[in-house]
């Protein structure tokens, strides 16, 4: 056996459990995603009103895709495309960093290097590896769409799209690896520039050309700037245009072949951008076990904190705007209705929408800040910590302590951007009251998560950072995804985020709050009790 052979099968042995989740929980989107359309949007009438409903609101075409035609197809192109690019290129990311400067980082890559497959090698079958996955992510999400009865055409091309987007960010995230120190700031850099992309495709959809019969877009030229626009642009079941598909892997063909020259030419353990230089001496702040964990996670928490912002001024700020739209077309509100599950005023349902995204937003920033822990402990920095009076509950309570605290910052942010955008609109008290418990609901819920991360890196070390994020992924599917796509209630209701409080009223309907809040204690003592007795695993 060859020596790439050897390390592509030690990275695929690796990943037989994060890359497989990744694969079929798009695929299983994809087709989720057409019974939805196939019974939620069974006529044309439906799928008209809200395409028109999209082109008359262009903050909607920020969060979907590129309208282009009202066949089944084409409309379940514009309602998840972007989603299933987006699940690839994250996917992309954390396999390419996880296998270069995360393996570096851990001091694993350099005994790699000293052995006949020298330096380069490695890099190329971690190339090899991601474009492996990305593959197999366009077959089977074209093979569900392909079973789903639709045209082969599209079909195969919504797949490819999918997985150009995957290929161009595993580019990204391999030249990033290369650049910066740290794991960390390579998975914190890549995400921030997946996120940039996927906005600034959206804005130039909304600043696109509507057709004269409202069925389609035609995008103004920021689209074109962003591996998603690029994706997009095929209009898979429409025009079937492949040649855009091209674009996203030259991009990331070029990216894999930059980490490689700027591998050959860097220091093992060094990165192209200089790190800040550390104090001499610790802050007296810095002298207790939860401050260094509060210093390992300041740096995402803030950068989390400034999405809440941006999600309470949209939840406040646009409701009018959807309250016109919504006038010229019932079916909006409908929609609106299903993902929120509010049934008050439209300002409640709308700012139900924003605040479930919120929630999201908040689990993930908690997850991030509890799985700092598995890899903390994989590194065998853990270990310094847990040699001093610090024993290991507390090293585990302390990261839960400042994922809560996490959680609060970023909700809190969106609860003061929300109520200032009540503030600026004039609005009643009665919307600063519905903007405040569906934030504390959203807080409680993402909290769970946190919870949940705790049981798994204690009872699943070696599995936590992959179970962790599937598990956000799972909820968020189902609460975003689920009402539109006509799933059953009960498996909208799984989801923490689709049973928050919400107000009904005069009154607060509890809906699954004491669940929540049940889960939230139990979890995290079985969290803290288990701990007492699991032996540190280190490693990847």
């Amino acid at each position: 056996m060859t020596r790439l052979a050897l390390l592509l099968r030690q990275r695929i042995r690796r990943d037989r459990l994060q890359v497989p989740l990744w694969i079929v929980g798009t695929a299983l989107m994809a087709l989720a995603g057409y019974a939805g359309v196939s019974q939620s949007y069974a006529t044309l009438a439906d799928r008209q009103n809200l395409l028109a409903a999209a082109l008359a609101n262009p903050v909607i075409l920020l969060f979907r895709g590129l309208p282009s035609g009202t066949s089944e197809g084409a409309f379940l192109a514009f309602l998840i495309l972007p989603w299933l690019a987006f699940l690839a290129a994250l996917m992309s990311t954390f396999l390419a960093v996880r296998h270069t400067r995360g393996d570096e980082e851990a001091g694993r890559a350099e005994l790699v290097w000293a052995t006949p497959a020298g330096r380069r090698l490695p890099t190329v079958a971690t190339v090899v590896h991601g474009l492996l996955a990305n593959v197999t992510l366009a077959a089977l999400t074209s093979l569900a769409l392909l079973a789903s009865g639709l045209a082969p055409a599209g079909s195969l091309l919504m797949g490819a799209a999918a997985g150009s987007c995957g290929v161009a960010f595993l580019g990204i995230a391999l030249l990033f690896a290369q650049l910066l120190r740290t794991s960390r700031g390579a998975n914190a850099a890549s995400v921030w520039v997946l996120v940039a992309a996927f906005l600034v495709s959206g804005i130039g959809n909304a600043a696109g050309t509507p057709n004269d019969d409202l069925s389609g877009i035609t995008s103004a030229w920021p689209a074109w700037l962003s591996p998603f626009g690029w994706a997009e642009q095929t209009r898979p079941y429409d025009t079937d245009t492949a040649w855009p598909v091209l674009l996203g892997l030259v991009l990331g063909l070029l990216g894999c072949a930059a980490a490689l020259a700027l591998q050959a030419v860097r220091d093992v353990d060094a990165g192209f951008v200089a790190e800040r230089r550390g104090r001499t001496s610790a802050r007296p702040a810095l002298s207790s076990a939860h401050a260094l964990v509060w210093r390992l996670t300041s740096g995402a928490i803030a950068g989390w904190a400034v999405g809440g912002v941006l999600t309470g001024l949209l939840a406040t700020t646009l409701a009018d705007v959807v309250d016109r739209i919504a006038g010229e077309n019932p079916a909006v509100t409908e929609i609106l209705e299903k993902i929120g599950g509010a049934s008050g005023g439209l300002d409640e349902v709308v700012v139900t929408v924003f605040f479930t995204l919120l929630g999201i937003l908040a689990a993930c920033c908690a997850v991030q800040t509890v799985v700092r822990a598995r890899q903390e402990e994989a590194r065998g920095t853990a270990e310094l910590v847990l040699a001093t009076p610090t024993g290991r509950v507390r090293w585990l309570g302390d990261h839960l302590l400042v994922a809560a605290a996490a959680v609060v910052i970023v909700v809190g942010a969106a609860v003061a951007a929300g109520w200032l955008g009540v503030w600026s609109r004039g609005g009643t008290g009665e919307l600063y009251r519905i903007v405040a418990v569906a934030g504390a609901g959203q807080a409680v819920a993402a909290m769970v998560f946190a919870v949940l991360t705790a049981l798994v890196f204690v009872l699943l070390p070696r599995a936590s950072i992959a179970v962790a994020w599937a598990l956000v992924m799972l909820a968020a599917l189902l609460g975003m995804f689920g009402p539109l796509f006509g799933l059953p209630e009960w498996s909208a209701n799984l989801s923490p985020f689709a049973v928050t409080p919400v107000v009904d009223g005069d009154a607060v309907d509890l809906r699954g709050g004491w669940w929540l809040l049940l889960v939230l204690g139990v979890g995290a003592a079985a969290a803290l009790v288990l701990m007492r007795r699991r032996e540190l695993t280190t490693g990847g």
